[in-house]
Protein backbone atom coordinates (compact mmCIF):
# COMPACT_ATOMS: atom_id res chain seq x y z
CA UNK A 1 0.00 0.00 0.00
CA UNK A 2 1.39 3.39 -1.01
CA UNK A 3 0.95 5.79 1.90
CA UNK A 4 2.81 8.94 0.84
CA UNK A 5 -0.32 10.96 0.07
CA UNK A 6 -2.15 9.59 3.10
CA UNK A 7 0.64 10.61 5.46
CA UNK A 8 0.56 14.15 4.03
CA UNK A 9 -2.83 14.55 5.76
CA UNK A 10 -1.00 14.66 9.09
CA UNK A 11 1.13 17.45 10.51
CA UNK A 12 2.03 16.17 13.97
CA UNK A 13 3.43 18.58 16.50
CA UNK A 14 5.45 17.79 19.62
CA UNK A 15 3.15 16.32 22.25
CA UNK A 16 0.35 15.39 19.83
CA UNK A 17 -1.67 12.27 20.60
CA UNK A 18 -3.08 10.10 17.82
CA UNK A 19 -5.40 7.15 18.33
CA UNK A 20 -6.05 4.44 15.76
CA UNK A 21 -8.86 1.92 16.25
CA UNK A 22 -8.66 -1.00 13.83
CA UNK A 23 -8.60 -4.78 13.45
CA UNK A 24 -4.87 -5.29 12.97
CA UNK A 25 -1.60 -3.40 13.08
CA UNK A 26 -0.63 -2.61 9.50
CA UNK A 27 1.45 -0.22 7.41
CA UNK A 28 -0.77 2.70 8.41
CA UNK A 29 -0.27 1.98 12.12
CA UNK A 30 3.48 1.59 11.74
CA UNK A 31 3.80 4.79 9.69
CA UNK A 32 1.74 6.88 12.11
CA UNK A 33 3.71 5.53 15.06
CA UNK A 34 6.97 6.42 13.31
CA UNK A 35 6.00 10.02 12.47
CA UNK A 36 4.71 10.64 16.00
CA UNK A 37 7.85 9.17 17.57
CA UNK A 38 9.82 11.59 15.39
CA UNK A 39 8.18 14.64 17.01
CA UNK A 40 7.83 13.36 20.55
CA UNK A 41 4.15 12.60 20.18
CA UNK A 42 2.18 9.59 21.32
CA UNK A 43 0.52 6.95 19.15
CA UNK A 44 -2.07 4.63 20.66
CA UNK A 45 -3.48 1.58 18.92
CA UNK A 46 -6.71 -0.12 19.94
CA UNK A 47 -7.35 -3.46 18.25
CA UNK A 48 -10.61 -5.28 17.75
CA UNK A 49 -9.38 -8.81 17.18
CA UNK A 50 -10.92 -11.95 15.75
CA UNK A 51 -12.04 -13.03 19.23
CA UNK A 52 -14.42 -10.08 19.25
CA UNK A 53 -16.03 -10.65 15.86
CA UNK A 54 -19.41 -9.42 17.03
CA UNK A 55 -17.83 -5.98 17.58
CA UNK A 56 -20.29 -4.94 20.24
CA UNK A 57 -17.88 -3.47 22.82
CA UNK A 58 -16.83 0.18 22.84
CA UNK A 59 -13.23 1.29 23.00
CA UNK A 60 -12.00 3.46 25.86
CA UNK A 61 -10.34 6.86 25.58
CA UNK A 62 -10.16 9.89 27.83
CA UNK A 63 -12.05 13.10 26.92
CA UNK A 64 -10.17 15.64 24.80
CA UNK A 65 -7.01 13.53 24.90
CA UNK A 66 -6.39 13.04 21.16
CA UNK A 67 -5.49 15.33 18.30
CA UNK A 68 -6.49 12.78 15.69
CA UNK A 69 -8.59 9.61 15.70
CA UNK A 70 -8.42 7.10 12.86
CA UNK A 71 -11.20 4.50 12.72
CA UNK A 72 -10.14 1.82 10.24
CA UNK A 73 -12.35 -1.13 9.24
CA UNK A 74 -14.41 -1.04 12.41
CA UNK A 75 -17.52 1.00 11.59
CA UNK A 76 -18.90 -1.46 9.05
CA UNK A 77 -18.40 -4.42 11.42
CA UNK A 78 -19.44 -2.90 14.73
CA UNK A 79 -22.98 -3.44 16.02
CA UNK A 80 -23.17 0.20 17.08
CA UNK A 81 -21.11 2.50 14.84
CA UNK A 82 -22.84 5.54 16.36
CA UNK A 83 -21.28 4.67 19.71
CA UNK A 84 -17.80 4.56 18.13
CA UNK A 85 -18.30 7.98 16.55
CA UNK A 86 -19.54 9.41 19.87
CA UNK A 87 -16.50 8.07 21.73
CA UNK A 88 -14.21 9.45 19.02
CA UNK A 89 -15.93 12.83 19.28
CA UNK A 90 -15.48 12.90 23.05
CA UNK A 91 -11.79 11.96 22.97
CA UNK A 92 -10.89 14.56 20.34
CA UNK A 93 -9.60 17.97 21.31
CA UNK A 94 -11.40 20.91 19.68
CA UNK A 95 -10.45 21.45 16.01
CA UNK A 96 -9.03 17.92 15.95
CA UNK A 97 -9.44 15.51 13.04
CA UNK A 98 -11.26 12.24 12.63
CA UNK A 99 -10.43 9.95 9.74
CA UNK A 100 -12.67 7.08 8.72
CA UNK A 101 -11.15 4.32 6.59
CA UNK A 102 -13.34 1.50 5.32
CA UNK A 103 -12.65 -1.04 2.63
CA UNK A 104 -14.65 -0.06 -0.43
CA UNK A 105 -16.73 -3.23 -0.41
CA UNK A 106 -17.80 -2.76 3.24
CA UNK A 107 -19.34 0.72 3.46
CA UNK A 108 -20.18 3.65 1.20
CA UNK A 109 -18.79 7.16 1.41
CA UNK A 110 -22.33 8.45 1.89
CA UNK A 111 -22.86 6.23 4.94
CA UNK A 112 -19.60 7.45 6.43
CA UNK A 113 -20.45 11.11 5.83
CA UNK A 114 -23.94 10.67 7.29
CA UNK A 115 -22.48 9.23 10.51
CA UNK A 116 -20.14 12.21 10.85
CA UNK A 117 -22.86 14.77 10.09
CA UNK A 118 -25.22 13.12 12.57
CA UNK A 119 -22.63 13.57 15.32
CA UNK A 120 -21.83 17.23 14.55
CA UNK A 121 -18.49 16.87 12.77
CA UNK A 122 -17.68 19.68 10.32
CA UNK A 123 -15.60 20.17 7.14
CA UNK A 124 -16.40 16.63 6.02
CA UNK A 125 -14.42 15.57 2.94
CA UNK A 126 -13.88 12.34 1.10
CA UNK A 127 -10.36 11.91 -0.22
CA UNK A 128 -9.50 9.40 -2.94
CA UNK A 129 -5.88 8.46 -2.20
CA UNK A 130 -5.95 4.82 -1.10
CA UNK A 131 -6.82 2.18 -3.68
CA UNK A 132 -8.63 -0.26 -1.37
CA UNK A 133 -10.20 2.24 1.02
CA UNK A 134 -12.77 4.99 1.15
CA UNK A 135 -11.35 7.78 3.28
CA UNK A 136 -13.48 10.46 4.89
CA UNK A 137 -11.95 13.19 7.06
CA UNK A 138 -13.71 15.73 9.28
CA UNK A 139 -13.11 18.12 12.20
CA UNK A 140 -14.51 18.53 15.66
CA UNK A 141 -15.07 22.28 15.83
CA UNK A 142 -15.23 24.41 18.96
CA UNK A 143 -18.55 26.23 19.39
CA UNK A 144 -20.30 24.10 16.74
CA UNK A 145 -22.92 21.53 17.67
CA UNK A 146 -21.49 19.30 20.41
CA UNK A 147 -18.09 21.04 20.32
CA UNK A 148 -18.45 22.90 23.59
Amino acid sequence: MKLDQFLELFNPLPGNHYLQVCTQKDEISKSLEKILDGVGGEFKLILYNKDHLNFSQPFRALPRENDSVILQDVLSSHKNPDMLIKIAYTTLANTADIILLEKKENMSIEQMKELLEKHEFRAINDIDILKEYYLVMAKKMHMWGNGL
